[in-house]
């Protein structure tokens, strides 16, 4: 299996990834970052590379953002450790300081016991495959063992949250006064900055789930865990709530009544808004295969087009990046909004949404009623032989359900890239048309597929 997987490394902590493979993935990397030509000019002016080096609060973060750390410096590179900041902040700080790359110790809305390390390239943007694999393999190569004056300096960046903080409130296009908000920080990353922000933007602030202990993050709070928040905004009487993964680069939000509102919905509202201010780039939104029937239907009535790609954040980038695109993302809440981000940023993505209501004079429920959810309907079949999804009896049983379900529906077969499972997913205008299809046609893929 291949050590990089969707999102950098990713494991338990002490158990895959331990501290010594933080080392050497540091050391790794600095050999292969190192040779760019950015990075040759550098060398050629007589400066030593600079990376940035953050973490999430969970307690394995401690020992394995030291380990990078130290894994960095011992190859000669200078590094700004900016403590723990979202990752976002991260890869903007990388372009803020003008860094060579950065790196960000963190398992996002996995659970205490896991943890990352998410490698990012100079101005912030995720590595393609290809340059993953290139560190991947250089664990075996030599490594650089400067001595002397060659070796690189650890220094605490001092401003990191005052950069972020300062670039997120330049990019509002509205003051969020008058607006009651709740803040979810998942006992995460964002627990130190984002209530600051909100309150900096003129919104008055009730922060749960913010006080991390190393242990607690992402526990029973935060985006996977809405109903906490929703239960405060309503007994609260707030106007809006704004939910954070562990390392805040996803944004779910809760209307007044304690409605979820998705990243379908979030993009939807965006998406207009960014449209009649003609930032919009190309009149386009990116989004995932995943992404709602309903959010295609509105975006067709405000003269929007939609770009598909494959589920995965770093897929819309490349989209984006591709095309010259604004405004991308995910059901989940990974929103990228390119003028002011190279990836995910949930912090930006709430302040934005909620300068909406501020700027339109409208609840976060009108707001999202732009478009309509389709009951989505998600089977996962597990047992199966992924590699033979495009079995003939299969693809005719989705053929078969797609005309019953005509222009009221959507039909989509997945083979999961990591287990072995087939996703059967189901859009149709009412959940039990959903289900009774879903159903259907996950026994096909059961009775054709079966190890």
């Amino acid at each position: 299996m291949p050590l990089f997987g969707t999102d950098g490394v990713r494991g338990l902590a002490n158990g895959l990834l331990t501290a010594e493979l933080a080392l050497h993935l540091a050391q790794a990397t600095a050999v292969v970052l190192g040779q760019g030509r950015s990075a040759e000019a550098r060398k050629a002016e007589g400066r030593r590379l600079t990376a940035v080096v953050a973490r999430d609060p969970r307690v394995s973060g401690e020992f394995l953002s030291a380990a990078v750390a130290a894994g960095l410096a011992s190859s000669g590179v200078d590094v700004f450790d900016a403590g723990v900041i979202p990752t976002p902040a991260t890869a903007f700080l990388i372009a803020d300081r003008d860094a060579d790359f950065g790196v960000m110790v963190s398992a996002s809305h996995n659970p205490a016991p896991d943890n990352g390390i998410k490698i990012f390239a100079r101005g912030g943007t995720k590595l393609p495959d290809i340059v993953e694999q290139r560190i991947e393999r250089a664990l075996e190569w030599d490594r650089l063992q400067p001595t002397g004056a060659g070796v690189g300096r650890i220094r605490r960046f001092a401003d990191a949250e005052d950069r972020y903080v300062v670039h997120l409130l330049g990019s509002l296009p509205h003051r969020l006064d008058g607006i009651h908000v709740v803040l979810d920080c998942a006992h995460g990353a964002a627990a130190g900055v984002s209530p600051e922000t909100f309150r900096d933007a003129g919104a008055t602030v009730t922060v749960i789930g913010a006080e991390p202990d190393g242990l607690n993050i992402n526990d029973g709070v935060g985006s996977t865990h809405l109903d906490v928040l929703a239960e405060a905004v309503v007994r609260l009487g707030a106007d809006v709530g704004i939910a954070h993964d562990g390392d805040a680069d996803r944004c779910l939000a809760v209307d007044a009544q304690g409605n979820v509102v998705d990243g379908d919905q979030i993009m939807a509202i965006l998406a207009v808004a960014m449209k009649e201010r003609g930032a919009l780039a190309h009149d386009t939104l990116v989004a995932t295969v995943m992404s709602n029937l309903g959010l295609h239907r509105a975006m067709a009535e405000h003269g929007i087009q939609v770009t598909q790609t494959a589920v995965g954040d770093r897929y819309v980038l490349e989209a984006m990046n591709e095309g010259g695109y604004s405004l991308g993302g995910e059901q989940s809440g990974h929103v990228i909004m390119s003028e002011f981000a190279t990836t995910g940023d949930g912090l930006l993505t709430g302040l934005h949404i909620v300068a909406e209501m501020a700027r339109q004079n409208k609840t976060m429920a009108e707001l999202a009623s732009i478009m309509t959810v389709y009951p989505q309907i998600l089977v996962n079949v597990r047992g199966v032989d992924r590699e033979r999804v495009s079995d003939e009896v299969v693809q005719e049983a989705v053929r078969s359900a797609a005309a019953d379900l005509g222009d009221s529906g959507r039909v989509l077969l997945r083979a999961s890239g990591t287990e072995p499972l087939v996703r059967v997913m189901v859009e149709a205008a009412s959940e039990d048309v959903a289900r009774a299809h879903a159903d259907r046609l996950a026994e096909v893929v059961r009775e054709r597929l079966s190890l």
